[in-house]
């Protein structure tokens, strides 16, 4: 299948299934439609495998895009750098970040027990408390807060109180989704 927006795997690539959150591996060839590209993480349709695959930004050059890095940035901590970290974490099916849509409740910072850096701790919600990619949104926004200068470990939990509600997505947020 080419044309009409599908684009071959140029190789390998293991991806999360949306919502479910479990693991796949999608083979070379495998024919994918690009929805969504946010925060350096692609939302992918892949008929052949029953719906919508979440591909990390390290695996971009499968899809034909550049390879995204969210490595170690130079400078010293400041808070504001973990709420840009967040602002780039995405729900695969929403294009709105995780901050904007109201998942966020609480960025703790504290030292950590050898003293030689931060210890953040996030505590964030779900649109849904059946959304099964809630450990992966947890782990991509763990993953960009771990590479930011000193911090020591980053902490991000799901919790379910307060239950989220649309009420809670900022004025940029129902702006992106045209609910204002």
């Amino acid at each position: 299948m080419s044309g009409d927006g599908y684009t071959a795997l140029s190789r390998e690539i293991t991806a999360v299934k949306i919502p479910e959150g479990t693991e796949r591996v999608l083979p070379a060839g495998t024919n994918v439609v690009i929805t969504q590209e946010l925060g350096g993480t692609f939302t992918v349709m892949a008929p052949d495998f029953g719906g919508l695959f979440r591909i990390q930004g390290r695996d971009a050059d499968a899809i034909g895009r550049e390879i995204v890095e969210h490595g170690v940035t130079d400078g010293v901590f400041e808070i504001e750098q973990v709420w840009a970290q967040l602002r780039q974490c995405y729900d695969p099916e929403i294009p709105v970040n995780i901050v904007d849509l109201g998942l966020i409740y609480d960025v703790d910072v504290a030292d950590d027990e050898s003293g030689k850096g931060k210890r953040i701790a996030v505590k964030m919600t779900l649109t849904a408390p059946g959304c099964g990619m809630g450990p992966t949104i947890a782990a991509d926004a763990r993953q960009r807060i771990i590479t930011l200068p000193g911090v020591a470990e980053a902490d991000v939990m799901v919790v379910w109180d307060p239950p989220w509600a649309p009420t809670m997505i900022s004025a940029a947020g129902k702006e992106k989704l045209g609910m204002e």
